[in-house]
Order: structure tokens, then C-alpha cells, then sequence
């Protein structure tokens, strides 16, 4: 307690007269000797302790009052000397002996001098002084801000300087200042808010810190559609080139064709053929069908066609041509025919009748894509400097993003694959840029890009404009000093480009003969991500990324192929190193590029490091016999055709898994299942792999599987190899 707090409960207790309280303590010359005084006389036995001390504990021995100095006066004995250091002395029981609880406590010093010479009170209090504050406002900076600040230091350097007149030197020069630090103000504060993805404001800046963290934040993409051209009999083989432009009429409403196309009249609208049925109709889900017209067509494989008819908008399909057509004819009327199939990704999605002159097939068709041309023009600005890096803008707005097309690719897939656009596989429209020596190629990023790599990075901001990023000379190649660049580049894309049906019948460059149409609508334009999405998207983007580390990890990945039915995997050790070994389960046993394409997949997500090996499961065709008993009131071939059709879904492909064994007791419970069987005799029948002498299977009851083995029983009698199930009809029994 302090000393003015103390004094002021010694005078209230006294003033009470019945508390007792120690009033001062003083400690004798031997050191363990204390006299301490009190307000009224010691009770008698009175115990006391002493606390404290930082090396020397002190312990009371005896503690009684002074027959010398009064009854009022304690004298304390301890058993040692204390130190330097505070002790405090303190009465054991204030309530029973009545001393107030406050001065029941006393500090108790046992040495008078201190070794360092100096009075052992505390030191004073340090003076409180007021907190210092700034002389001006430092958010204050804007030119009008900078400005005063400027003239009131000046004020105090110059004090006879008074001329404030915008004329004079002086102010001028402050006000160049003003500015300069107005604009060095700005560009502090923008670099502090762009460091940050949370405060960032410019479209580029947060695409940058989204890819850091493993979100590629896409621009948008361009619409694709299929345009069919109509040529007169005059213009027959017209080449339509690459980069045909066809548009509705009004400004950015321009496709351009992907690939080059021979139109031909007779291809105009091909007939269907329907042998003399009045009634003929084009089933759902068909992949094949005959048309009137023979080789005179000039139809390939890889060719798309769009089925149509005339008078429902509703029914247009377009397919591409898996094989080449085979040519045929109508012996009744002699007519040439040609017999086309095209992919099982194209099947027909409703039923098409075949009306005389009213259900056509479309050919002449051409994949088209959205977006204007622009250029050649020069980039601003045109020339590279001799210092600092090179930062130039395309003169026009609005950079058109488009999926790449690999027209080879296109031929051998779907037509539905080409109209299939993801806004992230999206790359900037840039047609061509070049400095008059080189030609430089726009890719997403310049991770990878050596020191002579002609790459630059294309960025676009919130209001179209397209900044064009070069390398430094260490990651990318730097443009030459005083080098001029020039661009060709498209404009458009986004959601704007998906046009409905018919909307596209104006050539940009009228062509004599050749009329042009979209008889289905574009699809597939997207605009440009949102900023705030990708805030939001991009801090988790990790946690959804495709990642093979553990086996589980590579089998999934593995099934993300879309020929691929199921997967295994698992770690081995070759001699030298681990080798993640995958094993694959084709959904075509003759896809033979497959194994290449899953282990480029695993390549791009395994750990750096690792190795992948990929191979295809292994299939055990299976050779089953089962003899049934049919139950009384049954045929045996009514049977025998239920049972096929039920096994034929228990041995489905897409039922059957990697190891899984076949269990003679699950056979005949899917057997018993079928209507019409009395019971299946489990003493003559047949459970073993096919091509293989018996192991016991059937005396067992199951027909082992290994880890990478796939069981296969496709029951066709044209290929046995694939495994069979048969079954032995006992009638009557």
C-alpha cells in the first residue's frame, strides 16, 4: 500500500480505538532483531511470520512483547539475518488476535545501508508528458493537400516570403511539387492495393494472384455453330477458305469458318431413301441411314451432315461421317444410293420421318466461330524502346477468347464434341503478331519460356482493353529495342455470339452462286468470369484440383477418361525406385491408343518425381454351364430366353469389377429368379475360365479372380473368346 494510503488507515483505525495494527518497524544492528510497534498493547501470543526475500528465506524463532520499552512494543527474533532485498511481517491470524486485516502486514527492511551506497526508496515517478502528435495530417495527400503543407513549411524556412501569387517562381515550383507528390501518392496507394487479392481492383491483378494460387480466372469465350452453304449449279466446287466470314447484318454479328469446305449442288439437300416405305421413319438413337445421290456426293469420313426437316425448325440434327459411305443401288428403280453411319455420339436424339422432298440431309457444312477480324495495325505504342520494358495495348477493345480447334482432331470425334466450348480452355483470338522478323505466339503464361522463347502473355482489363506482356530475356524472349510490332487479332466473343437458328444469311464477302445459313443456333459463348467470383474461387482452388498422390488418387483420375470404365492402382517397388502402377479397364477391348492417353493424364498430376505406368486389365472370359429343370407349365425355350436376358445384365460389363470372383450359389440365385425354373442342378454343370482345364471351380463353388483381372461373359456365339454362359433345359422332370 503507498505511504499516504497507509498513514490515512493508521489515523482511521487509531480513531476507532478497539483494531490494533502495527504502526513501525525498525530492525536492530545484528540483522535479526525487528522491534515493531503497535496501536495498543501485544496480545498475548501473538505469532507473526516473515515473508519475502529473494536469496535468504527468514524464519521466526520467538516472538513476545519488550519488558523494557513497553507492552505496546513486539520484539520479533528470527533465525537468520535477511538480505537487501524487501521481506514483509505479517500477523498469522488478524481476526483472532483483532488487528486490522490492512496494517496486520508491515514492510520490513533488515540492513540499513545498501552496498551500492544509495537510498533504498523507490524512485520517483517518471513526469506523465502528453503523447506526441504529428504536425499535419499524412492521408492528406492530394495536390490541393501537398500544396499547403508546402507552403506552411515555407513559411516557416522563409518567413519573408509572402507572395502567394500563382505567378510568382516560387508557387510555381511548389506546385510542380504538389503535383509530382500527388501523383507518387496515387501510385503508392494503387501498388499497396493491387498487392493483395482481397483489395485488388484491376482485372489483371487479381488474374495474376488467382494463378498463384491455382485458379486459371477465364476471359470468356466465343460461339460456335455450323453453317451450311448453298451453291448453284454454275458455282459447283466452290472452295470456301479457312476464315469465311458469314454475319446477321448488324455490327458484331460475324462467324468465320475453322476449316476449308468444297461446296458441291448435289450436296445442297441430299434425299433420304426409304427402299418404298411410305411410312419410313428414322429411329431415336439411329447411326446409319441411306441416301439418294451415290458417289456423286463426294462424302467422307470426317464429313458432318445436318439432318432436317423442312417444315419443323425442331428437327435438325447435325452428325459427322465415322466411316467412309458405302455406295449401293436400288435394284427396283436403279437408283444410286450410298449407305452412311456416323458416330454413336451423334445419334439421332428423336425420330425423323423420311418424307419425299421434305426430310433432307444438309452437306457443305463448315464449323464456324464468332468474332471480327482486326488488322493488320500497329500496337500502341508500335515501337520498343531502347530502355524499360515493353507494355503496348491493342489499338481496339474487346479481345475475342476462343477454344483452339484442331480441325484433324475435329474429324475423328462427335459433331456435338466441336460445338462443346469451355470458357477455361479459352485463348486469346490473336491471329498473328510479328515485329518483321519473328512471329510471336500468345500463350496463357511464360512459365516454361526460355530465354529466346517467342511468347508473350495477353491481358485484358474490366473495359476491353488487351495489354500485351512480354519477357524479360531470362523467362521469355524481350523484344528487340526499336523493333515495330503489328497484330491481327478478332473482336467479339462472349454471350453475344450465341445467335439463334437462320440468323446467319449474309456472306461478309458476297461469293457468286453461294448462300449461306445457320440451321441450328450457336452455342457456347460465355462471358468473362467476374472479379469478385474469382475472389472468392480462388483461395480453395487448390483443395478441388486433381492431385495423384496416393492410389486411390490415381484410379480416380484414371476414370476421369471418358474411355475408361474403371480403374486400380497401386505402389511397387521396381528394384530402383517406386512406380505407380495403373491399370485401366477399356470400355473397347481394341482401343489401343488409350494407355498413352491415360498416362499423359496421370503425367500432368502426379507428384514431381514419380513414376507412372499404365497397362489395360487383364480379362478372364468365363465358361459357365448350368443345368435347369423348367417347372411344370413352361416351355423350355421361353425359359431359356428369360435366362439369357437375366444373365445377360448380371454379367453387364459395367457390373462386373476388378477381382471380383464368381460364386456358384449367386449364379443359381439369379437362375431361381427367373420365372418358370423348378430348380438348378448343382451336381452336373460347368464353372471354369474358358480355353482352361477345370481347378475345382465347380466343386468349390467359386471361380477365383486376381486384383487386376476383369471376369467377361458376353454370351455371343460369334465370339466365345469373350466367355459364355449356356444353359442344359431339363423338361418334364
Amino acid at each position: 500500500m503507498p505511504v499516504d494510503g497507509r498513514r490515512a488507515r493508521l489515523a482511521a483505525v487509531r480513531a476507532q480505538g478497539t483494531l490494533n495494527g502495527f504502526e513501525g518497524v525498525e530492525a536492530e544492528d545484528d540483522g535479526r532483531t525487528l522491534l515493531v510497534r503497535c496501536l495498543h498493547p501485544v496480545p498475548e501470543g501473538l505469532t507473526v511470520a516473515v515473508t519475502g526475500g529473494v536469496r535468504r528465506p527468514v524464519r521466526v524463532e520467538w516472538a513476545r512483547p519488550s519488558a523494557e520499552l513497553g507492552p505496546r512494543m513486539l520484539v520479533v527474533r528470527t533465525a537468520a539475518a535477511g538480505d537487501f532485498s524487501a521481506y514483509q511481517l505479517t500477523v498469522t491470524d488478524p481476526v483472532r488476535f483483532g488487528f486490522d486485516p490492512v496494517l496486520a502486514r508491515i514492510g520490513v527492511s533488515f540492513t540499513e545501508d545498501r552496498p551500492d551506497g544509495f537510498d533504498p526508496r523507490p524512485p520517483a515517478p517518471a513526469p506523465v508528458t502528453a503523447p506526441w502528435t504529428p504536425a499535419g495530417d499524412y492521408l492528406d495527400r492530394d495536390y490541393a493537400g501537398l500544396r499547403q503543407r508546402l507552403l506552411d513549411r515555407m513559411a516557416l524556412l522563409l518567413p519573408g516570403w509572402t507572395d502567394r501569387n500563382p505567378a510568382d517562381v516560387g508557387v510555381t515550383i511548389l506546385e510542380i511539387f504538389a503535383y509530382l507528390g500527388d501523383q507518387l501518392a496515387y501510385a503508392q496507394d494503387a501498388v499497396a492495393t493491387e498487392a493483395y487479392l482481397g483489395t485488388a481492383r484491376r482485372r489483371v491483378s487479381v488474374r495474376r494472384h488467382a494463378r498463384l494460387l491455382g485458379h486459371r480466372m477465364h476471359e470468356g469465350a466465343a460461339a460456335r455453330v455450323f453453317l451450311t452453304f448453298g451453291v448453284t449449279a454454275a458455282a459447283d466446287g466452290t472452295v470456301l477458305d479457312t476464315g469465311t466470314e458469314a454475319g446477321t447484318g448488324e455490327p458484331g454479328g460475324v462467324f468465320h469458318t475453322l476449316h476449308p469446305v468444297t461446296a458441291r449442288h448435289a450436296r445442297n439437300a441430299i434425299g433420304f431413301h426409304a427402299w418404298g416405305d411410305e411410312f419410313a421413319v428414322l429411329d431415336a438413337g439411329a447411326t446409319e441411314a441411306t441416301l439418294v445421290g451415290g458417289t456423286g456426293l463426294g462424302l467422307a469420313a470426317g464429313d458432318v451432315l445436318i439432318l432436317e426437316d423442312t417444315r419443323d425448325a425442331a428437327l435438325r440434327h447435325p452428325v459427322r461421317l465415322a466411316a467412309d459411305p458405302v455406295p449401293e443401288t436400288d435394284p427396283l428403280s436403279d437408283t444410286a444410293l450410298v449407305r452412311v453411319r456416323w458416330h454413336a455420339g451423334d445419334a439421332t436424339p428423336f425420330p425423323l420421318r423420311l418424307w419425299p422432298g421434305v426430310t433432307v440431309a444438309r452437306g457443305n457444312v463448315a464449323l464456324a466461330e464468332h468474332g471480327t477480324l482486326a488488322g493488320p495495325e500497329p500496337l500502341v505504342p508500335a515501337v520498343v524502346p531502347d530502355r524499360g520494358r515493353y507494355r503496348p495495348r491493342l489499338a481496339g477493345t474487346g479481345l475475342a477468347h476462343a477454344v483452339p480447334y484442331t480441325h484433324g482432331d475435329a474429324l475423328t470425334r462427335p459433331a456435338a464434341a466441336a460445338l462443346d466450348v469451355r470458357p477455361q480452355d479459352a485463348v486469346p483470338a490473336v491471329v498473328a503478331l510479328t515485329d518483321g522478323t519473328t512471329r510471336w505466339t500468345v500463350v496463357p503464361d511464360l512459365v516454361g519460356a526460355g530465354r529466346f522463347t517467342p511468347w508473350c502473355v495477353a491481358e485484358t482489363e474490366d473495359d476491353g482493353r488487351a495489354l500485351l506482356r512480354f519477357g524479360d530475356g531470362v523467362d521469355g524472349r524481350a523484344p528487340s529495342p526499336g523493333s515495330a510490332f503489328t497484330v491481327t487479332y478478332r473482336t467479339g466473343g462472349g454471350p453475344a455470339g450465341n445467335v439463334g437458328r437462320d440468323a446467319l444469311t449474309r456472306l461478309a464477302v458476297p461469293i457468286a452462286g453461294v448462300t449461306v445459313r445457320n440451321p441450328l443456333p450457336a452455342r457456347g459463348g460465355a462471358a468473362p468470369e467476374p472479379t469478385a467470383q474469382a475472389r472468392q474461387v480462388a483461395p480453395v482452388a487448390h483443395r478441388r484440383g486433381p492431385r495423384a498422390v496416393t492410389d486411390a488418387d490415381h484410379a480416380d483420375l484414371a476414370t476421369t477418361h471418358p474411355r475408361v470404365r474403371r480403374a486400380v492402382a497401386a505402389r511397387v517397388w521396381t528394384g530402383s525406385w517406386y512406380t505407380e502402377s495403373v491399370v485401366v479397364d477399356p470400355a473397347r477391348a481394341d482401343d489401343a491408343t488409350l494407355r498413352d492417353q491415360v498416362a499423359a493424364l496421370l503425367d500432368r498430376h502426379r507428384m514431381a518425381g514419380g513414376d507412372v505406368r499404365v497397362s489395360t486389365a487383364a480379362r478372364v472370359p468365363l465358361d459357365i454351364v448350368l443345368t435347369v429343370h423348367v417347372a411344370p407349365g413352361h416351355r423350355g425355350q421361353d425359359v431359356r430366353r428369360a435366362l439369357a436376358d437375366r444373365f445377360g445384365a448380371y454379367f453387364h460389363p459395367d457390373e462386373l469389377g476388378f477381382g471380383r470372383p464368381i460364386h456358384l450359389s449367386a449364379l443359381i440365385a439369379t437362375a431361381m429368379s427367373v420365372t418358370g425354373v423348378a430348380r438348378v442342378d448343382t451336381g452336373a454343370g460347368r464353372l471354369q475360365r474358358w480355353g482352361r482345364p477345370a481347378a475345382g471351380e465347380w466343386e468349390s463353388g467359386v471361380l477365383r479372380v486376381g486384383a487386376r483381372e476383369v471376369p467377361v461373359c458376353l454370351s455371343d456365339p460369334n465370339r466365345p473368346e469373350h466367355g459364355r454362359i449356356d444353359f442344359r433345359m431339363v423338361e418334364g422332370a
